[in-house]
């Protein structure tokens, strides 16, 4: 007589999966998990442009001295997201104050990696 005979027979149940859709729009207490994200903190720079200098040039550094950078005035500033660049942009002075208006964006799928 073979074992083949004493095993039971498997009973199974059809498994019950909910739609992608509901999985993705569902995150922490029902908000999205883009929303959950959105209180956080980044750090946030313009690079206005790039020179280098020696020990002895620093040193000699005083007020008013001005260092020439490696960008032309006309040129756009790099925005860049925890060391990341995700934008260029162009120096406005509003009323005593520097801002940057976004003038190009690096593609979404680029401006994700890393952050």
């Amino acid at each position: 007589m073979s074992d083949q005979n004493n095993i039971p027979p498997v009973i199974g149940e059809v498994a019950d999966f909910p739609e992608f859709d509901d999985v993705k729009s569902s995150g922490i207490e029902g908000e999205s998990k883009l929303d959950f994200l959105k209180d956080l903190q980044l750090n946030v720079y313009i690079e206005l442009g790039r020179t280098k200098m020696t020990i002895k040039e620093l040193l000699e550094l005083e007020r008013g001295y001005v260092i020439e950078l490696d960008k032309l005035a006309s040129e756009p500033v790099d925005v860049y997201v925890n060391n990341k660049k995700i934008a260029e942009g162009e120096v406005v002075v509003i009323e005593k104050h520097f801002g940057i208006r976004i003038t190009n964006l690096v593609e979404a799928a680029d401006r994700l990696k890393g952050i």
